[in-house]
């Protein structure tokens, strides 16, 4: 068993402990009841990672009297490019400490010792109960979350989308798009060419295809894919995943034809239908960084930004680790890799992005 960071001699009935594999159904019934447990806060998520991507997973518990009170989920991402990191969860916009807020300090401080260990000389914890005392920096303002109930029915759903970006939902619907939903070979193909080619055209690498299908080999029903077709061809598409009654498209993208077509338009508010026909009640947009395009595309579909909060801590006489893709000093690598052929930019991307976590 994992040695205790808070030892006993102490806190006779309290530790906060680093979780053995025994733990995992313990684990999996506490995430159950937790109410601020997210989808990557899931077992499945941290396996998918690791599985995928190589940054193992390490789970940090806070108990009493043998009962987990609260968690913390870390993956430890290590990449040549951009450094070593424990993150709070890796490839995620969403994690941290959930239960007992008072343990949110102990299992922050529990973390930096882990980062300590694992030579991580970054910690990053992407909400969840912030951590207080020295050495923290949080950030509330740089990123906000868009998340809203869904409407009764496909017309008021329609209706419920403010007047201008209705109309470009409109335009889109006129093409006649066939909707594909699935999570077979062919949804997944397609969705990676279609995602690949966005992101490219972004100027930003590729994630690894293998984590794609281990998030929905591991999520099962729990997770999907949504493709617009136009004229036999994929044009748009998006991954989501479902938790507790809301649906988050998380990676999605489009073709260079996809604007002229608005079928990325028409993708989310197929994808807003198809999800209340799944028994879902809220569509999670997640997160944007304040003020970009994304921030504001989100906002014309009716959604209010919720401010998300973030800490970082970094090791004495360590630099800032800076994976922001909207960073100057990015820039030229960006401009230059939108230039790249789809086809190169498909073979490094992978090599570069599994670092990113």
């Amino acid at each position: 068993m994992n040695a205790p960071f808070l030892g006993r001699a102490s806190l006779l009935d309290h530790r906060i402990r680093r979780a053995d594999p025994g733990d995992r159904p313990a684990i999996a019934r506490f995430l159950a009841e937790c109410p601020e447990a997210t989808a990557f806060h899931r077992l499945e998520w941290l396996d998918a990672v690791e599985a995928a991507t190589g940054h193992a997973a390490h789970i940090l518990l806070a108990e009493r009297d043998g009962e987990i009170t609260a968690l913390l989920p870390l993956h430890a991402a290590h990449s040549p490019l951009f450094g070593r990191a424990l993150v709070s969860t890796g490839f995620a916009v969403g994690g941290g400490a959930i239960g007992d807020p008072a343990d949110a300090t102990a299992l922050a401080q529990a973390a930096c010792e882990l980062a300590r260990r694992l030579t991580c000389p970054t910690l990053e914890l992407r909400g969840g109960a912030l951590p207080e005392g020295s050495g923290w920096q949080v950030k509330r303002s740089s990123h906000a979350g868009f998340v809203r109930a869904l409407a009764t029915d496909d017309e008021a759903e329609l209706l419920a989308v403010p007047r201008k970006q209705r109309a470009e939902v409109r335009k889109g619907l006129v093409h006649g798009f066939e909707i594909r939903t699935g999570a077979s070979a062919q949804d997944r193909a397609a969705h990676y060419a279609v995602y690949a080619e966005s992101v490219r055209n972004l100027g930003t690498p590729v994630f690894p295809r293998a984590l794609f299908d281990a998030v929905l080999d591991r999520f099962g029903p729990d997770a999907d894919i949504l493709t617009v077709v136009h004229e036999g061809a994929p044009v748009a598409s998006v991954l989501s995943l479902y938790h507790r009654g809301a649906v988050k498209p998380y990676w999605g993208g489009g073709v260079f034809a996809a604007r002229a077509l608005r079928a990325n338009d028409v993708m989310y508010y197929a994808l807003m239908n198809h999800a209340r026909g799944r028994g879902c009640d809220r569509f999670d947009f997640g997160r944007s960084k304040t003020d970009t395009g994304a921030f504001h595309f989100k906002r014309n579909w009716g959604f209010v930004p919720e401010p998300l909060a973030y800490a970082h801590w970094t090791a004495d006489g360590a630099p800032v680790r800076d994976v922001n893709p909207l960073s100057p000093r990015y820039r030229a690598q960006i401009a230059l890799w939108q230039k790249l052929p789809l086809a190169l930019a498909n073979r490094l991307g992978p090599l570069i992005s599994a670092g990113l976590a």
